[in-house]
């Protein structure tokens, strides 16, 4: 069997094809693909139509209207794929929104790719799905043991987190919001993560797309903790966006806001990766459910506590 060439289009099958060994195969990545960073000096085979600097309303709303005319939120560079001859190409069919689709690239190998690559679509809805997607991704690179093996190393490292958390006493009250402005709660994998973390999700169900809510939900529910997780923004772009969430009417008076217990993530490495670091993902939880059980080293790098005031 000859050695694949591979192209992957969504950021957490890099970090599944690195997992296993196989970044040395990688020919190109999609322009979200960032990690680890040593595939950044790889050619970007896609772009997208968003303005992602706007603001988060601003962005929801570029986002509605591209989808609402039944077009893709992104491109694909299909001369590029056909220079770059991959025999593999791996994209998803979870979310149009989230990353390049099989639709775009099936339009993109019809066109001109000449290599006739094997197209292999990841559709992560619940935790258990980003494993077996693992396993998808090994059996097309020809090592499925190597993908079993890393399945199983994941799995065993959240069972261990899960049974430490299983002990504690509390299982306090947790919001996670992924979008800020028009607010979304955190589905799919996140509420698994919360529970296996020792906490109880107060919106989102596993295994079901993140939808939006009312803000006076939010204060009804009245979360012990929050941890907001926009999907695509790091730390600091969304200390920037937090304003639009704190200006609600009733949010000073929310238990986790008085508590100190408002939590800015890096949902773009994390929460919304679905792939290896969703153990990561659920250490974070643990670090900010029981801060005096959990110490994993992920302060400042995966979260950081909001300050009041701090951004405006």
């Amino acid at each position: 069997m000859a050695e694949p060439r591979v192209v992957s289009l969504i950021a957490s099958a890099t970090e599944i094809v690195s997992a296993l060994g196989m970044e040395h195969r990688l020919v190109g990545r999609s322009h979200e693909c960032d990690f680890p960073p040593s595939i950044l000096s790889l050619p970007i085979c896609s772009s997208s139509k968003v303005d992602a600097a706007a603001s988060s309303r601003d962005i929801d709303r570029q986002v509605r209207e591209i989808v609402g005319e039944a077009l893709s939120v992104y491109r694909v560079d299909g001369r590029l794929l056909d220079e770059l001859a991959p025999t593999v190409i791996v994209t998803q069919t979870q979310c149009e929104v989230c990353a390049v689709s099989l639709r775009d690239v099936e339009e993109a190998v019809c066109e001109v790719v000449r290599s006739e690559p094997r197209i292999v679509p990841l559709a992560p809805m619940a935790l258990g799905d980003v494993f077996d997607d693992i396993e998808v991704v090994a059996g097309a690179l020809g090592i499925p043991d190597r993908g079993r093996e890393l399945a199983a190393e994941l799995k065993a490292r959240l069972d261990v987190l899960r049974t430490r958390a299983a002990g504690l006493e509390s299982r306090p009250r947790i919001a996670c919001i992924e979008w800020i402005d028009p607010p979304m709660h955190a589905g799919n994998w996140v509420p698994e993560l919360v529970e296996i973390a020792g906490g109880k999700v107060m919106a989102g169900e596993p295994g079901r797309h993140s939808g939006y809510f009312e803000f006076e939900e939010l204060l009804s529910m009245d979360p012990d903790v929050i941890a907001v997780m926009p999907c695509g923004f790091d730390i600091a772009r969304t200390g920037a966006e937090m304003p639009a969430l704190a200006a609600q009417p009733g949010w000073n008076d929310l238990s986790a806001v008085r508590g100190g217990r408002v939590f800015l993530t890096d949902g773009n490495q994390y929460f919304n990766r679905p792939g290896p670091r969703v153990v990561e993902s659920a250490e974070i939880l643990a670090e900010l459910l029981h801060p005096d059980e959990f110490g994993f080293g992920h302060r400042d790098s995966g979260w950081t506590p909001w300050v009041v005031n701090a951004t405006g």
